[in-house]
């Protein structure tokens, strides 16, 4: 199973496949089995990591508010 960081990769590598303009969330970077073998508490750290990369780097993504699930 890949480290957290090479999560991180991987969701900023597939931010070119999302249309402009399309909403998603960080699961739906990763194949659906791939995103149910990631632990809990890594599934956190990468949504903060990725939300932190969004707000300091990336121009092309806008996040948006939690979901009422919380995502």
């Amino acid at each position: 199973m890949p480290n957290v960081n090479e999560l991180l990769g991987i969701a900023i590598s597939e931010i070119s496949i999302v249309n402009p303009g399309e909403i998603f969330l960080i699961r739906d970077l990763f194949k659906g089995y791939k995103w149910n073998r990631i632990s809990k508490s890594d599934c956190l750290l990468l949504g903060t990591l990725f939300l932190n990369y969004i707000n300091t780097t990336n121009n092309e993504v806008t996040p948006i508010e939690k979901t009422s699930s919380g995502q």
